[in-house]
């Protein structure tokens, strides 16, 4: 057995205790420097805390500046604005005054169905919708024609929705689809009925404001405003009737709108809105409305005999296809000459045949007054600015010859003589 010495013995005791504690020799803090992989340990444990304490400081700091930044918000304060603008007084008014004066008009099929052996509903399905305002406080409702034309079929019905959401059944009592006007009643108690104030059309300028009121794509109550963009314009109705002095306007006027009123800057009635002219079926700025001068000439006359009391030259005309196979391109070719009327006693001669089956044609009308006349259009936009007991001077060609005569005109509800 080696013996060992006593200083050997303390260094082997002192290294197995070292080893014990998780240390070698080379760990002792007598100077000797630790093992590598056991630095790269610490750094990492001190690197960790250092971004756990950074992550954790930097989201108490945020929870602390937004509980600042929150803690006292509320409703931002309101900016005082001042009063409208006179112009924007102007419409707010016009609108409050003049929208109880406008309505829905709404045309609904009535579709009957059996359920059972002995019992059926009827449905009401909605056709369509335009707009139309009140005339007087008997319940007269004005519109347009191509508005109420559905409700007129069978089992169709007419409504009316008031601005204060009642709803009436109306009926047709007068229309005049040549300048695209109709005439509803409806049987409403006179304090729910506010007539609409009625202007004039004649002087009219044009870039003077105008407010279109009406219901466009279904949403009832909307105030469109523009300018008068001309006057004297002439469209055509869905009947193929020229309209002569319409109203164009840039208001924004779409599907719904038909039949509702175009306002001045008073409130007053000028216009009926009847189409507008776009490609797309939307409003581009140009639309159009009947003026009131035709209205309030038309709608008394529509509500006192159901249709329109024309001045009448006691003719017949011959219609334009017919004619031009005869030879007559232009003006109107009188067919028949009414007795007793004032074509009669003016002498002026209708179309016949001979007893050999020829023609003999008519007196062609080509003018009327300072007038000319090329078509049927022609001749009754003409008639239509006279009046019952007017005389014209009517310019003819007979015979290849120009003549003159004067006609004295009557009147008719009949309508089937010019």
């Amino acid at each position: 057995m080696t013996a060992v010495p006593a200083e050997s013995s303390d260094s082997v005791a002192q290294a197995s205790l070292l080893s014990f504690s998780g240390m070698s020799v080379m760990d002792t803090p007598s100077g000797f420097e630790e093992r590598p992989a056991l630095r790269v340990q610490k750094r990492q444990s001190l690197l960790v805390g250092i971004l756990v304490g950074l992550t954790a400081g930097y989201l108490v700091v945020g929870q602390l500046r937004a509980y600042l930044e929150t803690r006292n918000t509320g409703p931002r304060a309101i900016t005082p604005r001042g009063d409208l603008a006179a112009d924007e007084k102007t419409s707010v008014e016009l609108f409050a005054n003049a929208s109880p004066s406008v309505v829905y008009v709404q045309s609904v099929q009535l579709v009957e169905r059996r359920r059972g052996l002995f019992t059926r509903e009827v449905f009401e399905i909605p056709e369509g919708t335009g707009t139309g305002f009140i005339w007087d406080e008997l319940g007269h409702i004005v519109t347009n024609f191509h508005v109420v034309e559905p409700g007129m079929r069978r089992n169709t019905e007419l409504k009316v929705i008031l601005a204060d959401r009642s709803s009436w059944d109306a009926k047709v009592v007068g229309v005049e689809p040549d300048r695209d006007l109709a005439v509803l009643k409806i049987d409403a108690p006179a304090a729910r009925l506010r007539p609409i104030p009625v202007g004039t059309s004649g002087d009219l300028q044009v870039g003077q404001k105008v407010f279109a009121i009406g219901n466009p794509f279904g949403f009832d109550q909307t105030l469109t405003t523009g300018i008068v963009s001309a006057t004297g314009r002439t469209i055509t109705a869905r009947n193929g009737r020229t309209i002569e002095g319409v109203i164009q306007t840039d208001a924004a006027i779409n599907p719904g709108n038909s039949g509702g009123p175009l306002l001045d800057s008073a409130g007053r009635l000028i216009g009926v809105n009847t189409m507008i002219y776009s490609p797309s079926g939307a409003s581009v700025g140009i639309g159009f409305a009947v003026p009131v001068d035709i209205v309030n000439e038309i709608v008394p006359q529509l509500i006192r005999h159901g249709r329109v009391v024309r001045p009448l030259l006691g003719i017949e005309v011959v219609d334009a296809g017919i004619a031009r196979q005869l030879g007559v391109t232009r003006g109107v070719l009188i067919g028949g000459v009414a007795e007793g009327g004032g074509a009669e006693r003016a002498g002026l001669e209708g179309t016949y045949r001979l007893g050999d089956g020829s023609i003999v044609l008519g007196d062609v009308i080509v003018g009327i007054d300072d007038r000319e006349i090329n078509d049927y259009n022609d001749l009754r936009n003409v008639l239509d600015s006279k009046r019952a007991g007017d005389t014209v001077k009517v310019t003819v060609v007979r015979d290849g010859r120009v003549r003159t005569a004067q006609v004295k005109l009557t009147s008719s509800v009949d309508g089937s003589d010019e």
